[in-house]
């Protein structure tokens, strides 16, 4: 008898836990699936040879379905950018909440978190960009200086507050210099010329920028 529990077991076991992952996937939306799974195929390979029939078959979703949500592949990549800047705008608040007294390990971490979600954006999703897209990729420049802006305006007044920022540079002017240098660099024409992804000509441009602004260690001065 014993031995016949345990082999009931066994076999109850692993349907639970099909059962599990089941629900679990039914509890992600259909809208949500779409976005997930269009946000892997465009930003890292492009969004040109990626279909809506392609993206509804790859899901099990009816093209019915699809379209209810997005009318369009171009409704839908705006929602990939979209929901792509509140994925960054929420890691740098949980950056900021983290390190609030240590300028120099937050703007660290918020650098580094910056690189982080630029790495996802591959050359052939910027090429796309500039050929296909040029009218969103311009709404993608907004939404990065409004972040830029907004998180890094309070770091630098911060930092002069600390005495780890110049003073005598405002820090208005240095969020302006910070975003007239990403966006002569970064934008896909630029890029390609460069050779560079977005995350290479983001640290770079950060690291002319912060050079001039950042005064030495207390103790080196």
């Amino acid at each position: 008898m014993r031995r016949s529990t345990k082999n009931t077991e066994r076999l109850v076991a692993p349907q639970i836990s099909a059962a599990a992952k089941a629900a679990a996937r039914s509890a992600v939306s259909p809208r949500r699936r779409l976005l997930e799974a269009a946000r892997g195929h465009f930003l890292s390979h492009g969004f040109r040879s990626v279909t809506m029939d392609d993206l509804a078959a790859e899901l099990g979703m009816s093209k019915k379905t699809l379209y209810a949500h997005f009318p369009g592949k171009e409704a839908l990549l705006e929602a990939v950018m979209k929901d792509k800047f509140e994925r960054v705008d929420a890691t740098l608040q949980m950056i900021e909440r983290s390190q609030p007294d240590d300028f120099a390990a937050l703007l660290r971490a918020m650098l580094e978190g910056m690189q982080r979600e630029l790495a996802e954006l591959k050359p052939p999703f910027v090429r796309d960009m500039r050929l296909k897209a040029p009218h969103i990729f311009q709404r993608l420049e907004q939404r990065r200086a409004r972040l830029i802006e907004t998180h890094f305006r309070s770091l630098f007044l911060a930092g002069q507050r600390s005495g780890d920022v110049r003073r005598d540079i405002s820090a208005t002017l240095m969020i302006e210099t910070i975003l007239a240098a990403i966006q002569a660099i970064m934008n896909p024409q630029k890029l390609e010329e460069l050779g560079l992804s977005p995350k290479e000509a983001f640290a770079g441009v950060i690291g002319i920028v912060l050079r001039g602004v950042l005064l030495p260690p207390k103790g080196k001065r």
